[in-house]
């Protein structure tokens, strides 16, 4: 074991003044932790760029190549590597690797770690780690051809994680150019079809509002607020017995309203599902399916009509006044069927992607635990 501050050199960032034009719009990459993502572990360029005089009067110390980022705040836990010379702001503890640790060994020793991160935040309006707290946390170190080998492994399977969400992301794709050759654009409607308000096709039922003392970190249902319907992390329990329209199940059709906008057919067995959510009773206009991916089509549309200032909501009553399309029945039921077709695809593609975190998450917990 070797502390991070014995491999590896932690240095941080500056922010610029913003109120100084000079200091901005250059050419020097200059990074903040927004534009860490899971999609690259490797950054060229930063969205914002500074100039020489900024460099010059801020004093700002650059970071090479090969350093690893490490987001300390705003959230916590964000890993990539810079493949160039870059700046960055004061929301990162960046580790520059001596010749005894491999920088991608860390990369992947932080990805790891981000659970064990956040809980060593410290601060009362928002947690951050300090450079002390970065320099003393542990990591196996084994000898550098070992690190290498190690890497080369989670690097293949990574890889492999990777392209298979890329072929969800790709099949998804395929769902939606197959909906506007079907139907075209159902806001603009340039194929003339009939248009009815909501009300008249399907129910909207609102889940239960919960205080914050009646979510329970166990008990016999699941609470399945607007978090858990995008994320499917951090649950709350309930015991309580309640109508059975706040429950849903397998099958359901259901809506998030409130901070994050979408529908989905849901798959995770009976919940109680909260008031931010609703649940859609359809009537004999549309296949759930079809009325499925065309809510998911038109949520940016009806996101102009959002009200609220602390958090943006979409309004029962504006919903149900809203005009949708209702094309043939029988021209959404052969969407339907060919939406079941790449179903089926993207749970093979499911299944092999379970299988191969299962294995990351296992090898992860044997080197670095």
């Amino acid at each position: 074991m070797a502390k991070l501050g014995d491999v590896c050199t932690i240095v941080s960032g500056t922010t610029p003044k913003s109120s100084c034009p000079e200091y901005w719009d250059g050419n020097i990459n200059w990074v903040t932790p927004a534009e860490l993502n899971d999609d690259s572990d490797v950054i060229y360029e930063s969205q914002r760029k500074i100039t020489e005089q900024a460099v010059r009067d801020s004093s700002l110390m650059p970071f090479p190549a090969g350093t690893v980022l490490l987001s300390s705040r705003a959230p916590i836990g964000k890993v990539a590597i810079a493949g160039v010379e870059m700046y960055c702001n004061q929301g990162f503890k960046n580790l520059i690797c001596s010749n005894r640790i491999y920088n991608r060994y860390l990369y992947h020793f932080l990805k790891n770690s981000t659970k064990y991160l956040n809980s060593l935040g410290r601060g009362a309006t928002f947690k951050e780690v300090s450079k002390s707290i970065v320099e003393n946390i542990e990591i196996p170190l084994p000898p550098l051809d070992e690190q290498r080998r190690i890497v080369a492994v989670l690097d293949k399977i990574s890889n492999l994680i990777a392209k298979r969400r890329q072929q969800l992301d790709k099949l998804d794709e395929l769902v939606k150019v197959r909906f506007v050759e079907m139907f075209g654009d159902p806001v603009s409607n340039p194929q003339n079809w009939a248009k009815e308000v909501f009300s008249k096709n399907v129910t909207l039922l609102n889940g239960r509002a919960f205080k914050q003392e009646e979510l329970q970190d166990s008990g016999k249902y699941p609470v399945l607020r607007v978090g858990n319907f995008f994320s499917n992390r951090g649950w709350y329990y309930s015991n309580l017995e309640l109508d059975e329209d706040k429950y849903c199940d397998n099958g359901d059709l259901l809506y998030a309203w409130s901070a994050s906008f979408g529908p989905q057919i849901w798959n995770g067995g009976k919940v109680i599902y909260h008031y931010h959510i609703w649940k859609v009773l359809i009537k004999d206009a549309y296949d759930k399916q079809f009325l499925c991916k065309l809510l998911d089509y038109v949520t940016q549309s009806l996101m102009t009509d959002t009200h609220g200032i602390a958090m943006m909501h979409l309004t029962k009553s504006g919903m149900e006044k809203t005009l949708f399309i209702v094309p043939p029945l029988k021209l959404q039921e052969k969407f339907s069927s060919f939406v079941r077709q790449i179903d089926k695809s993207k749970l093979t593609i499911r299944q092999s992607l379970d299988k191969l975190e299962v294995l990351k998450k296992a090898l992860m917990q044997q080197y670095f635990r």
